[in-house]
């Protein structure tokens, strides 16, 4: 005798679950939220080198190696080379050691004074009046008189192709009323731009007790500088005052009619000398700017930057023990960075995120929207480099703001891009917005009801199995 036994599905149960469909119409009137869906979700996505990525870990494998630095046999204080669009720092010798950076200083008038240009606040053919600070400066100088009236292009060609102090403290006065209120502005600013050990205490870099007595600070601190410092503040020239080289590049210049010869730019590797007799030996191709620097005490220094093949470097050398060797110093670091590493675009705009090509949407037409990237990625990678191992992490917006209608184009999570280069201190990460690639179109109430009714059969249905 076969005895078949069935188990009775309880009417406290099936009261319960069907109770459920007076929460219908709530369900319609407002989102439901999922832990699944929460913000800051990461899930995996295949990368350009087929691998795959959560989080922020690194997972990169036959990266390319690079030289030592100790291979270049550099013979300075300290060295830095950085690429500026991504910030990648590609050499670091004693790089946030702080300095005497002697003239480098005026990298920082040049940039406040090119932003008082823009912003409206001085003109390039403004009259300037010289006054007795200006007048009394030493060192390299175009000997300003007091009461001399120039333009603010022509000092300002002054401070940057004849690192001419007079002109460069009479542009300081004339953005700030005085070179120590300016002096305030620029440590202010260098706080702004990151640059760590960075403190001024003048317009020009002169150490203190060559200042005229009368206009050197309270403090007795010097102004120091480590060369990632002068990096950053030369990234922040390039990258936001693009013509800089309408200035940086000038061979020479003649300051008056009257002086008996022109004032010749301290940089030595401009590209144009290539046929200049003296210094062919020092040209360097694509080099473009930007300022050197010399005292006793901070030796001879140099903040160079130079581009090739649409990637341009910037280089800053530190405490090289001759005006030539700045420039000979500097070519082993430039060298070091376009010999081995390229600008390469490693995502391209509109791409799909493999595993995360929709994203869920509330109360539309489709459950799901389409997203793509709104912007392409580029890194810096070594020459050569066919597969860079990227990984990829995805975070998607919250699910309580992922509701029909919405947008194309619209903002709906975050892809983060993280590539580190073997050797390198540092990886180098970028960040676009994940967006929808068509819009999602709000559906009408019926097919909302619809939908809430299969989805509550759909549980029962699943509750009812689940009992046998």
């Amino acid at each position: 005798m076969i005895l078949k036994h069935k188990r009775k599905f309880s009417s406290k149960q099936f009261v319960i679950k069907t109770a459920t469909v007076g929460l219908l119409l709530n369900m319609l009137a407002s989102p439901v939220s999922s832990a699944v869906l929460a913000s800051e979700v990461q899930t995996p996505a295949t990368t350009e080198a087929g691998t795959t990525g959560t989080g922020t870990a690194a997972t990169n494998t036959a990266v390319a190696k690079i030289p030592s630095i100790e291979s270049l046999g550099l013979n300075v204080s300290s060295a830095v080379l950085i690429e500026p669009t991504t910030g990648e720092v590609l050499l670091s010798y004693n790089a946030d050691e702080a300095l005497p950076p002697a003239s480098m200083t005026k990298m920082m008038t040049e940039y406040l004074v090119t932003e008082a240009v823009n912003n409206g606040q001085l003109s390039w053919d403004q009259t300037v009046t010289i006054q007795e600070n200006a007048a009394q400066q030493v060192g390299s100088r175009i000997f300003l008189a007091q009461g001399d009236q120039h333009t603010v292009k022509e000092l300002y060609i002054a401070m940057a192709v004849g690192s001419a102090n007079d002109a460069t403290v009479a542009l300081a006065e004339l953005v700030s009323g005085s070179e120590q209120q300016f002096v305030t502005l620029m440590n202010e600013t260098a706080q702004k731009m990151g640059m760590k050990t960075a403190y001024f205490i003048n317009s020009t870099g002169l150490d203190r007790a060559d200042m005229p007595s009368k206009y050197r600070p309270e403090t007795d601190r010097e102004t120091v500088m480590s060369a990632m410092d002068a990096a950053i503040l030369a990234k922040y020239i390039v990258t936001e005052h693009p013509d800089f080289t309408e200035f940086t590049t000038i061979q020479s210049y003649k300051f008056r009619e009257r002086d008996a010869k022109p004032m010749i730019n301290y940089n030595w590797m401009l590209e144009a000398n290539k046929d200049i007799a003296n210094f062919k030996a020092y040209a360097y191709p694509g080099l473009d700017g930007l300022k050197t620097g010399h005292t006793t005490k901070a030796g001879n220094c140099f903040t160079g930057t130079a581009v090739r093949d649409g990637m341009r470097l910037i280089s800053v050398v530190m405490g090289a023990d001759s005006e030539a060797h700045r420039f000979t110093e500097t070519k082993k670091v430039l060298d070091f960075g376009f010999n081995n590493f390229e600008i390469k675009q490693v995502v391209a705009a509109k791409s799909v995120i493999a595993g995360n090509e929709t994203v869920p949407v509330q109360k539309g037409k489709n459950e799901s929207v389409p997203v793509v990237t709104d912007a392409g990625v580029t890194f810096i990678v070594p020459k050569g480099t066919v597969n860079p191992a990227i990984e990829t992490a995805v975070a998607v917006n919250d699910a309580s703001t992922l509701v029909a209608p919405i947008a194309n184009a619209t903002a709906v999570g975050k892809v983060t891009y993280t590539y580190k280069i073997e050797g390198m201190e540092q990886a180098q990460q970028k960040t676009v917005n994940l967006i929808t690639a068509e819009e999602a179109e709000k559906a009408g109430w019926f097919k909302l009801l619809m939908r809430a009714i299969g989805d509550f059969f759909g549980d029962l249905f699943t509750g009812i199995k689940d009992l046998f």
